[in-house]
């Protein structure tokens, strides 16, 4: 972490940039040791994320609070704004619940982000989050700009239609999954978001989906031609979440797996296909 910082002692002010993740922080009564970016347990020195990702933001040995008793009453905001300026997510207070006060020494706070809807791939955005002393006047905040690509480990191939998100979500673990490892037993699903460009008839549309599993030798251990069949979709449901899943049973198999989805028009020429190599434990 390369950063600079300018230190009032008069003042009780501070100004501090992190060089390489631009992180900025200005404190005007309370003081931060330490702030930095990690995913829970490593630290993350960059402003570029995947979709789907959760990054925690951590403000370590912050001073100045003015104690009742032996406990601190912080307040804690976090928004994000697009790059007209609009603000796309909001949490007024994320310490609201802690009425009682917070008695840690030394004292961390710490907020998590995950860069996922209504934060979208391919634009940039710039984080803030502001914290003040309810019991005086202090205040830090802190602000990085980032932006926010698609999940490189899924390989398109879209001939003719359009999306927003393309991304693994774990069911088990509630959450998006960035990394190239998922649990057998686990429904796993690949969801696609804003999809269109398929021939629509009074609000329907008519489309393919299969859905293949291989194994690093080559053997089928899932090959669905169309889970869809002659039934046709309504067009608002297609565009706004497209869902299909699989579970893989705990058996000897050799990893990773490729996990395959390819999604037609039946009633056009386009199509698509998302792939996956998944590493099962």
């Amino acid at each position: 972490m390369i950063f600079i910082a300018l230190i009032s002692c008069d003042s009780g002010k501070s100004v501090s940039k992190d060089l390489i993740t631009g992180l900025t922080t200005h404190g005007d009564g309370l003081s931060c040791e330490d702030v930095y970016l990690s995913d829970g347990e490593k630290g993350i020195n960059r402003n570029t994320f995947t979709y789907g990702e959760i990054v925690y933001i951590n403000f370590e040995n912050i001073e100045g609070f003015k104690k009742n008793g032996e406990n601190v009453f912080s307040g804690m905001k976090l928004y994000v704004l697009n790059q007209s300026e609009d603000t796309v997510l909001i949490y007024p207070n994320l310490y609201a619940e802690y009425q009682d006060g917070i008695n840690i020494s030394p004292l961390i706070l710490q907020a998590n982000l995950t860069f996922a809807d209504p934060i979208h791939s391919d634009e940039e955005y710039t984080l803030h989050i502001d914290i003040w002393d309810k019991n005086g006047d202090g205040t830090f905040v802190a602000s990085m700009d980032f932006d926010v690509n698609h999940d490189e480990q899924i390989m398109i191939d879209n001939e003719n239609l359009s999306y927003k998100e393309v991304y693994l979500f774990s069911e088990g673990e509630n959450k998006v999954l960035t990394q190239s490892t998922a649990n057998y037993n686990e429904n796993i699903y690949l969801i696609f978001e804003g999809l269109e460009g398929f021939v629509e008839e009074n609000g329907m549309v008519f489309i393919g989906l299969g859905l293949k599993v291989m194994d690093s030798v080559g053997e089928l251990i899932i090959n669905k031609e169309d889970l869809i069949g002659d039934s046709g979709l309504e067009s608002s449901q297609v565009k706004e979440r497209l869902f299909p899943s699989f579970i893989i049973s705990d058996t000897i198999i050799s990893n990773p797996v490729t996990y395959e989805i390819t999604i037609w028009d039946k009633k056009g020429e386009n199509k698509i296909t998302a792939s996956v190599d998944l590493t099962l434990k």
